[in-house]
């Protein structure tokens, strides 16, 4: 195998998701400068679920109309697109526009939008592209994925987002008003630190990350050496050549196709799976993915901060890194496994329930002055991560060989999967408020 062909794969699966990646982990910094303050993260969450008409164009597209929509061109598209989102936010971001009397930030919302439209249509784009290549190449592409999540929140830890120190507070209450007897207390007060460079900087750096991506898909499809790591079939806009008509006719007849018999196991690309075998990998795909890109993501801070500032870094900064470990491991461990598959999706689930239920305890989580808190929690979120995302690798293994339309619907599940989390927890984290936040510097339980 080609160590460029893996570099490239692995620099184009970082485009996927790093510039909202970026955006997230840039939100302390953005929301004290802008009039939308700490709702912000509620409107980003409505503007990713309204971005997945892209996807859910490319699916129906390549359901109704196989082979009539160019893949390489809508790649083309997003990816220029997502790198000229991401150098105007660099320019736009404070701007304001006074909407029905009240200011908004119009500019840094549309150009989410589009950064959105960019990373969710990656899903159903990017992964069956990779079918041009042969399967090793796509734990390399798991692996850029996991990047474009991992390497924002290094950039984002050397600015200093989110950085805070305890100061003392000191405050003198007068008993009464004749007396000048007066008592002093001391409090504790969270106090961030400036970044060490300027939010427009981390932005351009983002668009410098999507021309990288551009750049790799660029040399994906005419560096001399990775057309020498092309399989003997080759795949042209999304349809297989005349010399594989026999994989044609397997992707034609979809595995999705409802008027096929539920008995032919052939339905389903190379027919390796029945149809409860089908069923079963996309119910834990879409779990795993709600579970990893919405529904934990969205109460970190809840189950983290109460035992600490550090112990929050320390599970942001470890849950990232799990992410492209996981996927490393895979490149070497492809066990295909769906007995395996089940259980670790148990165990991630495990972690993932005592992480809820922390941030449901919140202020007062189990063990929350005690260091053991601190070290269990981490722990729960890199097993969460770590397990999940190799889940969430193996199954993409799986349907690479099951043929070009499967890792279409892989990419259209795991947008369902995120919106359906989405759904769930928008309602729960940000209308009712269900949740309490902890004090890093404060936190007092009985």
């Amino acid at each position: 195998m080609s160590l460029l062909t893996h570099l490239l794969a692995c620099l184009f699966g970082m485009g996927s998701w790093v510039s909202i990646n970026g955006l997230w982990v840039e939100l302390p910094l953005i929301v004290p400068q802008i009039p939308e303050g700490w709702y912000l993260p509620s409107y980003l969450s409505v503007l990713i679920q309204m971005a997945n008409v892209g996807p859910l164009f490319v699916t129906l597209m390549h359901r109704f109309r196989p082979g009539a929509l160019n893949e390489t061109a809508v790649i083309y598209v997003i990816i220029g697109l997502g790198t000229v989102a991401s150098f105007l936010l660099g320019f736009f971001w404070k701007e304001t526009v006074v909407v029905a009397g009240v200011p908004r930030s119009v500019a840094l919302l549309v150009l989410t939008f589009f950064l959105s439209t960019v990373d969710c249509t990656s899903s159903v784009t990017f992964l069956p592209f990779m079918m041009r290549l042969k399967p090793q190449y796509l734990t390399t592409y798991y692996i850029g994925e996991g990047v474009s999540g991992l390497l924002p929140a290094l950039v984002a830890l050397i600015q200093g987002v989110g950085v805070l120190h305890c100061i003392n507070n000191t405050e003198t209450l007068n008993h009464t008003l004749i007396s000048s007897n007066s008592s002093v207390t001391f409090d504790l007060q969270a106090q961030y630190q400036p970044a060490n460079f300027s939010a427009e900087v981390f932005f351009f750096f983002l668009s410098a990350m999507m021309l990288v991506c551009l750049v790799a898909f660029l040399l994906l499809n005419y560096h001399p050496s990775v057309a020498r790591e092309l399989p003997k079939g080759r795949y042209t806009n999304g349809v297989i050549e005349k010399s594989q008509k026999n994989r044609r006719w397997a992707e034609q007849n979809s595995m999705l196709d409802p008027y096929r018999p539920a008995d032919l196991r052939s339905s389903f690309g190379t027919g390796t799976y029945s149809w409860m075998q089908v069923f079963y990998i996309f119910a834990i795909l879409a779990w795993a993915n709600a579970l990893t890109n919405v529904v934990l993501p969205s109460v970190q801070s809840y189950s983290c901060m109460p035992y600490g500032n550090n112990a929050y870094h320390l599970s942001a900064t470890m849950a990232a890194v799990s992410n492209p470990l996981a996927c490393f491991i895979a490149m070497f461990f492809p066990i295909r496994s769906l007995l395996l598959m089940g259980a670790l999706t148990v165990i991630g689930s495990g972690a993932g329930a005592y992480i809820m239920g922390m941030a449901v305890l919140s202020p007062c989580p189990l063990l929350v002055n005690e260091t053991s808190g601190d070290v269990i929690i981490v722990l729960s979120w890199i097993l969460f991560v770590l397990t999940l995302s190799y889940v969430k690798v193996i199954i993409g293994v799986i349907l690479r060989d099951e043929g070009h339309s499967a890792l279409v619907w892989c990419g259209a599940v795991v947008q369902l999967g995120s919106l359906l989390g989405a759904v769930t927890m928008f309602p729960v984290v940000s209308v009712y408020s269900f949740f309490s936040s902890g004090d890093p510097c404060n936190t007092k339980c009985p």
